[in-house]
């Protein structure tokens, strides 16, 4: 085997894990990909002779190639939008399939995705390397072009942020399930009291429709006016199928077998606290037919 064959056999041993890397910094799996990609193409090109550590030098640039990709992206928005959801992973019912458990490994909820979206760049690279992979900040220091101590600062601000913004929720699926068909049945049968039952009083629902459907973006906040939306979407509930997003139950909307929009839900002691739904065309095109039933 030539150093080549040796260099892309490593890669290929720890492509899930640069991938969960990258999907943590970016909460894109398709950026997540064009990353990983990247990292080949500088690897490929690199003497890594005095690389004692491959690994780790494959963890750092795809950090680094994630922090320019971030950083382009925020550089190209002309305004900051209101809803900016990442790109959920959804599986069947029946269990996360091993291309998609690492990415997950961590318990990467919509709900943490949508907070990390909200860090600067370099504080988003410092918690991830640190907090989710334990990369010293001695490493992490030079991707973000700080000092050690100001790195560590970086993270500190970061899990801050991460804490005070992310709900808790309920670790187990069963529990989080029995909401979840709550909330579907009392859309269903058009019942409005039974919907405030299972709703924190405080939940929030995100919608984004992507570049595809602008319209059907939207924040909206309180019991009632989530329970009144809610009924708006009653002719569609019949067609709800329970999948996995992110591991946690979700909901897939597929009228005649067609995806119409993912419902990623976060339940905590009981009570539904965040719904996001999915309703870009272009995400639901990649949908794999088997997380909603076909």
């Amino acid at each position: 085997m030539d150093e080549r064959d040796w260099l892309a056999t490593r890669f290929e041993e720890n492509r899930a894990h640069l991938h969960a890397v990258a999907y943590r910094m970016l909460g894109s799996l398709s950026d997540a990909d064009d990353a990983v990609q990247e990292s080949w193409i500088r690897l490929s090109r690199t003497d890594t002779s005095g690389v004692e550590n491959l690994v780790g030098w494959l963890t750092t640039v795809v950090a680094r190639v994630s922090l320019d990709m971030l950083r382009t992206r925020r550089a190209l928005r002309e305004e900051p939008m209101e809803v900016r959801l990442p790109e959920p992973i959804v599986t069947s019912v029946d269990g996360i399939d091993p291309e998609h458990e690492a990415l997950l490994a961590d318990s990467v909820s919509v709900a943490l995705l949508v907070v990390l979206d909200t860090l600067a760049p370099a504080e988003r690279l410092a918690f991830v390397l640190h907090d989710m992979f334990a990369l010293p900040f001695a490493e992490i220091a030079p991707i973000v072009g700080r000092s050690p101590t100001a790195t560590r600062q970086l993270a500190s601000r970061a899990r801050r942020r991460v804490r005070r913004a992310t709900p808790t929720h309920d670790p187990d699926l069963a529990r989080q399930r029995e909401a979840v068909d709550a909330f579907r049945a009392a859309a269903r049968d058009g019942d409005f009291d039974a919907l405030l039952a299972v709703l924190d009083p405080d939940v929030v629902l995100r919608s984004e429709g992507g570049a595809g459907r602008p319209d059907a973006s939207a924040v909206i906040r309180g019991a009632p006016a989530v329970a009144r939306q809610a009924l708006t979407f009653a002719p569609l509930a019949p067609f709800g199928r329970p999948a996995l997003v992110n591991g946690a139950a979700g909901v897939v909307v597929a009228p005649h077998g067609r995806p119409f929009a993912v419902m990623a839900f976060t339940v905590s002691r009981g009570k539904i606290v965040e719904i996001d739904v999915f309703v870009d065309p272009e995400l639901l095109r990649r949908l794999d037919p088997k997380a909603f039933g076909n």
